[in-house]
Parts: structure tokens; C-alpha cells; sequence
């Protein structure tokens, strides 16, 4: 089995999360270090994926500004999408080559990580078989957002799950280009904390992926 290192990042702006990342995506493509998965929380953050529509962005950058929300438009796929506290968020980085040459297989491998995990604390999560409702549902609410980047089979970004997110935040988006309602763990009764669920998704994550756990550290940022 491969080696699969887990990250917990903590809280850390989305600019600079996305620094962790490239520092992270330049090593595997040199072929040095290990597969990794950063795990982090956001503060409030609106990004705007490669596909992305400027009508699903239902507040001007200035207004989010004021509402202390930061704006980003970035290259993974998928439409717009919204971070905040009391989210997980996380950034798979993996050589596809180790693994399967196949986006399609990572994009559902990462689907089925979260609806394994949430299964962990009895939520019957599953997909939307409809192009366009990508990520992972609960009775027609989404729980997690997918947006993934593959360069030169290395992969980046990845998903979002609420967990105890103010989903009042959601009302200055068209989350991910559909008028669909959001959900998270706490609006559906559950109360496992944060790192409870991480170590769900890990668990998930490696026995979709066929990883074996070598280490889970948190690593302390000089950006902070």
C-alpha cells in the first residue's frame, strides 16, 4: 500500500492555503515526498471556479469585501462555491500515476470518501446521478462541494464539507450554479466535533485511495 501523509493546517486564509498547496503540488511533480492530504478551515471565502458564471455570484466583490468575505477566482473545475468556519475543507495532492490515470476515477474516489465517512455517523449520503450536481447530497441538500485541478496528473483542490457552517453565508452565491438547498452535519443532528470527522475522511479516503496512514501532523505555517 501506498503512504499517505494527512496535514491538519488549521485555520489559514485562502491565499495562503493555496501557497501550502503549490508548495506541496512542485514536490510530487519533481517526484520527491509523499501523496498528502491537507485538511483545513477558512475563514470567509467565496472562490470562483475555471467554469464558473459571473450570474451565480449574486454579490459584487466590493459588497463581500464589506461583509468581510474574500473573493478568489481559481483553476480548479466547477462553478462558485463558498468557505467559511466551521467547514473541512480538503486538499488532496496525489500522483494519479501511482494510483489510476483516470480524472473521472478520482473525482467519484473523492465522492465516495465523504459519503463513506458520513455514513460513520449514520447520514445516508449519496450522489445526484445528473450532470452538473456533482459533489454528495442528503435528501436533496448538499452537504460537500467538489472542485478539483489535475496538472501533469498531480492533483489539487479538492472538497468542502459543512460540518457546523453558518449557512447563512450561502445567500451571496448560486452554490455551484444551482438553486438547490445546503445542508451540514449540525442542521442534520449531528454533533461530531471537527476532528471527528476529519479522522472519519481520512479513514474513508484511505481505504478508497488504498493508502496506508504514515503520519497525521499538523504543520505550523510562517504565512500566518
Amino acid at each position: 500500500m501506498r503512504p499517505l501523509e494527512v496535514i491538519d493546517l488549521g485555520r489559514l486564509r485562502y491565499a495562503d492555503a493555496l501557497e501550502v498547496q503549490q508548495r506541496h503540488i512542485d514536490q510530487r511533480k519533481r517526484g520527491e515526498g509523499t501523496d498528502t492530504l491537507l485538511f483545513v478551515e477558512h475563514p470567509h471565502v467565496v472562490t470562483m471556479g475555471r467554469n464558473g458564471k459571473e450570474q451565480h455570484l449574486l454579490a459584487s466583490p466590493e459588497i463581500l469585501a464589506r461583509s468581510g468575505v474574500d473573493y478568489f477566482e481559481t483553476d480548479r473545475g466547477g462553478d462558485v462555491t463558498y468557505h467559511g468556519p466551521g467547514q473541512i475543507v480538503g486538499y488532496p495532492i496525489l500522483d494519479l500515476r501511482e494510483w489510476r490515470r483516470d480524472v473521472h476515477a478520482f473525482f467519484a474516489g473523492v465522492e465516495q470518501s465523504l459519503i463513506g465517512a458520513l455514513r460513520t455517523f449514520g447520514i445516508a449520503a449519496g450522489r445526484i446521478p445528473e450532470r452538473g450536481y456533482e459533489g454528495v447530497w442528503v435528501n436533496g441538500a448538499k452537504i460537500a462541494a467538489i472542485g478539483i485541478h489535475i496538472s501533469r496528473w498531480i492533483t489539487s483542490h479538492g472538497f468542502a464539507l459543512n460540518v457546523e457552517t453558518d449557512l447563512s453565508y450561502f445567500q451571496y452565491i448560486v452554490p455551484c450554479g444551482l438553486t438547490k438547498p445546503v445542508c451540514s452535519l449540525r442542521t442534520l443532528g449531528c454533533g461530531a466535533s471537527r476532528e471527528e470527522v476529519m479522522g472519519a475522511i481520512t479513514a474513508s479516503f484511505a481505504r478508497v485511495f488504498d493508502y496506508e496512514l504514515v503520519m497525521a501532523t499538523r504543520e505550523l505555517q510562517e504565512t500566518r
